[in-house]
C-alpha cells in the first residue's frame, strides 16, 4: 500500500516547508496532508485532518511548537510529533518532550533518518538525536529545582510574602485563618530550605520560582 502515512508539516519558513515536502515524495508509503506556517494554523489543520504525524518546529510566531503538540493532542490524541529544529539547548528539548513529542530531530536530517523516524513515531517508537538525548540524560540527572513540589495555596502565598505581607496580611486576604497560613509558611519554607522570609523572598526572585 501507497501513501498510508499522512504527515503535516509544520513550519514558519516556506523553504523548510517546501524540502520537507520534497523529502516525503522519495517514499511512496507517505503522504503529505497539509503544511501550515504556525502552531495555531496546524492546530486548525489537524481538527479537520488528524494525521498521522506531525513534524512540528519548535519556535514560531503566534503559537510555538510545544503550544501547538499539547493544543492538538487534546483534539487528535492519536497523532504523533516530531519536534524538527535547527536549535540546540536542553530547555528546547525538555519543552518538547513534556508537550508530548515522541520524537526530536534537528533539520540536518537525512530523507532517510526522517522517514525512519516518521515509521517510528507511528509504531510509538521515540526518534532522538544524540545531542538532545545527552540534553535529556542531562536534565534527568539534576536535582529537583527549589520549589517545584510547592502547591497552588502555597505559591499563591509565597507571591504574597513576596509583595511584603505579613502572615495576618495574607490571612486576610485569602479569606483563610491565621493559623492556616502560619501552617503554609512553614511548609514554604521546609521546601525551600530556608530559615526566613527574607531568604523565601530571595531564592523565589532569583529563581525565578513563581514564574513558572
Amino acid at each position: 500500500m501507497t501513501g498510508n502515512i499522512r504527515v503535516l508539516i509544520v513550519d514558519d519558513y516556506e523553504m523548510v516547508r517546501s524540502g520537507l515536502s520534497a523529502f516525503l515524495i522519495a517514499f511512496p508509503e507517505l503522504t503529505l496532508a497539509g503544511q501550515a506556517a504556525d502552531g495555531r494554523e496546524a492546530l486548525e489543520l489537524c481538527q479537520a485532518l488528524c494525521p498521522d504525524v506531525v513534524l512540528m518546529d519548535m519556535l514560531m510566531p503566534v503559537m510555538d511548537g510545544p503550544s501547538a503538540i499539547r493544543a492538538i493532542r487534546a483534539v487528535c490524541p492519536e497523532t504523533k510529533f516530531i519536534a524538527l529544529t535547527s536549535f540546540k539547548g536542553q530547555e528546547l528539548v525538555q519543552r518538547a518532550m513534556d508537550a508530548g513529542a515522541t520524537s526530536f530531530l534537528y533539520k540536518n536530517v537525512t530523507a532517510e533518518e526522517l522517514a525512519d523516524a516518521i515509521r517510528a513515531a507511528v509504531a510509538g517508537q521515540p526518534t532522538i538525536a544524540q545531542d538532545a538525548l545527552q540534553a535529556i540524560i542531562h536534565l534527568r540527572n539534576q536535582p529537583p529545582k527549589p520549589g517545584h513540589d510547592l502547591t497552588e495555596r502555597e505559591r499563591e502565598v509565597l507571591a504574597l510574602i513576596v509583595q511584603g505581607l505579613n502572615n495576618n496580611e495574607i490571612a486576610d486576604q485569602l479569606f483563610v485563618s491565621r493559623s492556616t497560613i502560619k501552617v503554609h509558611v512553614g511548609n514554604i519554607f521546609a521546601k525551600l530550605g530556608v530559615s526566613s522570609r527574607t531568604e523565601a523572598v530571595s531564592l523565589a526572585l532569583h529563581l525565578g520560582i513563581l514564574e513558572e
